[in-house]
């Protein structure tokens, strides 16, 4: 097993029972040190009072672990805009913003997350004033990502 994916077994139950979820874990060395990058996120999007909580509990248990025996550095972030949508927890956390989906035959569309179920996604997209309706098959969808939005209007 991979030293990330042992990591990720040793603090999962802590950033769990912290109320978060644990995205990914990354480990690089760049040149004689390593740098340990766990991913986080919440329900809500975190504060910084929630990272420094998590972690203190993340450095604890890799203190304390045997898997990392040379010195370390402890990076501990939430996912960026460009994280993919692919579970429906991260989908839930979206909704009402601005997705673009790249479907299987690569046409793109996109338009405000009105509403999801386990099998389809609906994007309104504002036509300078006219609405348009995509309906999105999840089985349809190759790759759907949050698009950054700078004056948030609310047209739906």
């Amino acid at each position: 097993m991979a030293l990330k994916d042992l990591i990720a077994d040793a603090i999962r139950p802590a950033v769990e029972n912290a109320g978060f979820f644990l995205e990914d874990v990354f480990t690089s060395n760049p040149g004689n040190h390593r740098i340990v990058t766990c991913m986080i996120d919440g329900v809500a999007p975190l504060s910084l009072d929630e990272v420094t909580v998590v972690s203190r509990e993340i450095s604890a248990i890799l203190d304390e672990s045997p898997l990392l025996t040379e010195a370390f550095t402890l990076e501990v972030t939430s996912p960026g805009i460009e994280r993919p949508l692919t579970l429906p927890r991260h989908w839930t956390k979206n909704l009402t913003r601005i997705v673009k989906a790249t479907l299987n035959d690569d046409t793109e569309v996109s338009g405000r997350l009105t509403e999801f179920d386990e099998i389809r996604a609906i994007l309104v997209e504002n036509l300078k004033g006219r609405m348009k309706t995509h309906e999105v098959a999840f089985a349809d969808i190759k790759r759907a990502n949050v698009e950054i939005e700078f004056n948030r209007k609310d047209e739906i």
